[in-house]
């Protein structure tokens, strides 16, 4: 496999496999930053490939996703840029647990469900403060997450993938610095709750204690969170990681 200057290249197999997961999703912001990826988890272009070219398997589930979307009338719905990432990510570092903050419909959710069921080791932690939509039609006052009428917090995850799930709802004000005191580690922490700088400060400042050595830390729309999260890179001695020109950002814990 040759190396593409600028970053690792794909198997063709792998691609292949990405490419069908990408049109399943319905998203083609969802196509994975390689370089991103390899420099969160310092996976080689052959550890890339292997654990990309599973997303071909992933197909029913990213059908199903993009089926609830369109047949709650959101066809076009806010959905987690980065969900094959997340995927990898859990694949190659094998947390024994993740926690994010923002659920929505659940694309992120279901990539880290998919990837520790295929580890068969790990936990999920979820924490989402839902918004419910205000009439039966999507409106231009409603949040962009706000759940459709009649559903729930990861209302997209089919069933078969919830089993071990722990999903808790209300403000990560309250539920985090529970959780956190109740894990004895985290690997792997996403930031998607609510998007201001003493927020996601919060946040981070919360989970650093137990975030275990190698660990990856994630923080979505930080276009909104101005140095929260530069601030927090530099107090660990690590840098921040953009995935392309996006406001997705991510840092590998020393």
């Amino acid at each position: 496999m040759r190396r593409r200057a600028g970053g690792p290249r794909l198997t063709g197999e792998a691609r292949r496999g990405v490419d069908r997961a990408v049109r399943a999703l319905g998203d083609a912001r969802a196509r994975p930053n390689l370089g991103w990826l390899a420099q969160l988890t310092g996976a080689s272009e052959s550890e890339l490939s292997e654990v990309l070219q599973e997303t071909a398997g992933l197909l029913p589930v990213d059908e199903e996703i993009r089926r609830r979307h369109r047949e709650a009338g959101r066809p076009h719905y806010a959905q987690f840029r980065a969900p094959f990432e997340l995927y990898a990510m859990v694949r190659l570092l094998r947390p024994d647990h993740v926690v994010e903050t923002g659920v929505s419909s659940g694309v992120s959710s279901a990539h880290f469900l998919l990837a520790l069921r295929r580890n068969r080791h790990g936990v999920l932690h979820s924490i989402d403060r839902p918004t419910q939509q205000r009439g039966a039609q999507f409106g231009r006052s409603d949040s962009p997450v706000a759940l459709p009428p009649g559903k729930a917090t990861g209302w997209a995850i089919p069933d078969e993938l919830r089993g071990g799930w722990d999903l808790r709802l209300g403000s990560s004000e309250e539920i985090l610095p529970r959780l956190v005191d109740q894990l004895p580690s985290i690997g792997l922490f996403l930031h998607d709750s609510l998007h201001t700088p003493t927020h996601l400060t919060f946040e981070l400042t919360t989970v650093r204690p137990k975030l275990s050595n190698g660990a990856v830390v994630l923080a979505d729309n930080t276009v909104w969170t101005g140095a929260a999260f530069p601030r927090f890179a530099r107090a660990l001695g690590t840098p921040m990681r953009r995935r392309g020109r996006t406001d997705l950002v991510g840092l590998r814990v020393p």
